[in-house]
């Protein structure tokens, strides 16, 4: 559905969940969570899903507080390979409602030219609507690409893996939609 807003593109692992901190340094205001998602029992084929480690995954409650002020300017959308899960484990404690999720192909193929996987992906998706990316895997290489490639205005965020989402990048995400 096109409300005419721009979308606003979330990654989880990165900017929601700081998973490159110090693991003996959650992050203040993150909360640590157990979770156990398709993909990440995926990686334990060998293994019974029961006897397979929990995931720790680190959030941050005043994200959701934070992304639900934007959507009044935004159209939120998942764009992680947590796909419809993010729904099931993120979403409910961030207190978000479930959100639409970007469809990534089964197996995507490394890109001649560098850019990240999920780029072309996203650009395809947006259909020449204005959209913001929160993403830890971002370059320059990504935002030519878009830039070269899409029709609208494009923000795209690199967030720090360490730290996740920052004020800083709040106040972005609310000027590039206040400026459009």
């Amino acid at each position: 559905m096109n409300t005419g807003r721009p979308l606003l593109y979330l990654d989880v692992d990165g900017p929601l969940n700081p998973y490159a901190a110090q693991p003996e340094r959650r992050p203040e205001g993150y909360t640590t969570h157990r979770m156990k998602p398709k993909g990440w029992l995926a990686q334990h084929p060998e293994r019974p899903p029961s006897s397979v480690k929990p995931l720790r995954v680190w959030l941050n409650p005043s994200h959701g507080r934070a992304l639900l002020n934007l959507a009044g300017h935004y159209d939120l959308v998942w764009a992680t390979t947590w796909a419809e899960e993010a729904n099931t484990f993120i979403a409910p404690v961030l207190g978000l409602p479930p959100l639409p999720v970007v469809p990534w192909p089964t197996k995507p193929a490394p890109l001649p030219d560098g850019t990240f996987w999920k780029t072309r992906h996203l650009v395809a998706h947006a259909c020449d609507r204005p959209f913001a990316w929160l993403d830890d895997e971002l370059d320059e290489r990504d935002r030519e690409f878009v830039k070269a490639h899409h029709d609208g205005p494009a923000l795209l965020r690199w967030v720090d893996p360490r730290v996740g989402l920052r004020e800083g990048d709040f106040e972005a995400l609310a000027a590039f939609a206040r400026d459009l």
